[in-house]
């Protein structure tokens, strides 16, 4: 498919957005073409890119993201007809227009996700995962298909000044300064979850630990989770998809 001008920043945005759609595939986080991931194009806010419609999230290639406004309308030269998953444009719309922060805005379907987001307590402060997002996780209500785009006002009310948010009856978001750190913010999301539903589905008492500790997890996360080691974990993780002349092309 043939691409519009691009600048090397934006071709260097589009091996990295297209590396992270097949780590996600690797984690076994997608549903089928139904879940998107965007990055916002360097140095031409407000435009972004998200997956063509109908492109497999392990078979993803640079050339395979449509860069669009926050209209909707293509604006990278390609096919007319190359379209976006409608209710991908109004989640990802509402964060890029909302939050000059992010970077990159992921949105996944996964089992443990969408378990979580049905259960009326959310996620339980029961793990060292989940602690990472102790006081630092938005909740949406669900309200259908994100097709209605004045829903975008209630999304970006709900995510608030966090990384991360659950979709109530839905599945899961999460964005980042940069695409590494949207990444390990769902990464760590989703294995929250999965332990969460793990720890309840052994039927025994859970053990939650004390206020105090809470805090100071998450407070710890701040150093974990520092710049240089969310680099270094994606820089390592990246290596699990491949060479990179198998998706920068």
């Amino acid at each position: 498919m043939a691409i519009g001008h691009c600048t090397e920043a934006e071709w260097q945005a589009r091996c990295e957005l297209a590396a992270l759609y097949r780590v996600v595939a690797h984690f076994r986080m997608t549903d089928l073409i139904d879940t998107h991931i965007s990055a916002r194009v360097p140095g031409a806010a407000p435009q972004f890119l998200i997956n063509r419609y109908g492109v497999l999230f392990h078979e993803m290639r640079a050339r395979d993201l449509v860069r669009i406004d926050l209209d909707g309308r293509r604006v990278d030269g390609g096919e007319p007809d190359d379209g976006v998953n409608a209710a991908g444009f109004t989640i990802h719309s509402a964060i890029h227009a909302a939050r000059e922060d992010v970077a990159c805005v992921i949105h996944t379907h996964t089992a443990a996700g969408i378990a979580v987001s049905a259960q009326h307590d959310g996620l339980l402060p029961l793990s060292q995962h989940a602690l990472k997002f102790y006081g630092r996780l938005g909740y949406h209500d669900y309200e259908g298909i994100a097709l209605d785009l004045d829903e975008r006002e209630r999304l970006v009310r709900d995510l608030g000044p966090h990384m991360a948010m659950i979709l109530r009856n839905h599945g899961l978001l999460a964005v980042g300064r940069s695409i590494a750190q949207a990444f390990d913010q769902i990464y760590f999301l989703e294995r929250a979850c999965q332990a969460q539903v793990q720890a309840m589905a052994g039927g025994a008492a859970l053990r939650l630990p004390p206020e105090h500790i809470r805090a100071r997890t998450c407070r710890q996360y701040d150093i974990a989770s520092s710049d240089a080691v969310v680099d270094l974990a994606w820089r390592s993780v990246r290596r699990l998809v491949g060479d990179a002349s198998s998706y920068c092309c």
